[in-house]
């Protein structure tokens, strides 16, 4: 036990690091919440490049760093890089007492961080894949903030959220997830507009509208029913997608001439509605 605590007191100090984020309860809740207890039995299957690796034995320890554990190998299901939700949770910054929605639950061992970073808050957990969904509801039982909905959420409704939390690719963020976000909300997705254009994108909503930050290159599984573009879309390469600033219903503002990408009833653009009017335009790149 005395391993297994140092292996995981040390992964939670080197995700924190990663996550670049001065809330220290990231360090501890990495460190109290046993991710074991979320994977299955063991020996797990790692995810190495293109291949698998078996672990050596069902001792925990060698799933405190930053590997992808297999939930379903068959259809490409893992339970997320460590170093990666770190950041986003770090860019999302949880608060004591917000309502968070998470999208592509899994097993629920992210769902679990949230839900101790915004408690007493509420966190509502969507898993499309019910085999996942049982064993989120399963996991999470200790945690009574969190509720967890075996189903859709493109096509369900969400609860007003001051975070929604998208851990499958969406070519655009259906609009009803833009609307759920109360003002100040926060949402981290991952962008997939097209086969080779994968980011992670933080929007925030604002009082002028939806600021969006695309931060580093992000690659999830497709999510069932926002993962196609129509003939009529205005896709970008990668460089172009880098450079979104903001997005726009088109119910609300039709396309300019800053228009990035169009998809759907969303459309991307280069405008940094958080930029004051003498600034002039500021351009970067996602890593």
């Amino acid at each position: 036990m005395t391993q297994i605590a140092e292996a995981r007191k040390f992964y939670a100090r080197l995700l924190a690091a990663h996550a670049g984020s001065a809330d220290p309860r990231l360090d501890e809740v990495f460190a109290e919440v046993p991710r074991e207890a979320f994977l299955g039995p063991g020996p797990w299957t790692i995810v190495a490049g293109n291949g698998k690796i078996e672990t050596p034995s069902a001792d925990p320890v060698h799933i405190y760093q930053n590997v992808l554990v297999a939930l379903d190998a068959a259809k490409g299901i893992n339970n997320g890089e460590p170093f990666l939700h770190a950041m986003w949770i770090g860019k999302v910054a949880p608060r004591p007492g917000e309502a968070v929605t998470h999208i592509g639950a899994g097993t629920g061992y992210y769902t679990a961080l949230l839900a101790r970073l915004v408690s007493p808050g509420t966190v509502t957990a969507f898993e499309l894949e019910a085999d996942l969904a049982d064993r989120a509801r399963q996991n999470l039982e200790p945690y009574g903030n969190v509720s967890v909905i075996g189903g859709d959420a493109v096509t369900a409704g969400l609860p007003p959220s001051d975070i929604i939390y998208v851990n499958a690719g969406v070519v655009a963020p259906p609009a009803d997830w833009l609307k759920a976000l109360k003002p100040g909300g926060r949402m981290v997705f991952p962008w997939r507009p097209a086969e080779r254009v994968g980011l992670a994108v933080l929007v925030t909503r604002t009082k002028k509208g939806f600021a969006c930050h695309p931060f580093m290159r992000s690659w999830f599984i497709p999510c069932v029913g926002a993962s196609l573009s129509g003939p009529m879309a205005k896709i970008p390469d990668r460089d172009r997608a880098a450079r979104s600033r903001s997005i726009w219903l088109t119910a609300d503002k039709a396309p300019d001439r800053t228009a990035i990408a169009v998809i759907g009833d969303v459309w991307f653009s280069s405008k940094d509605i958080r930029s004051r009017p003498a600034s002039g335009n500021h351009r970067g790149r996602a890593g």
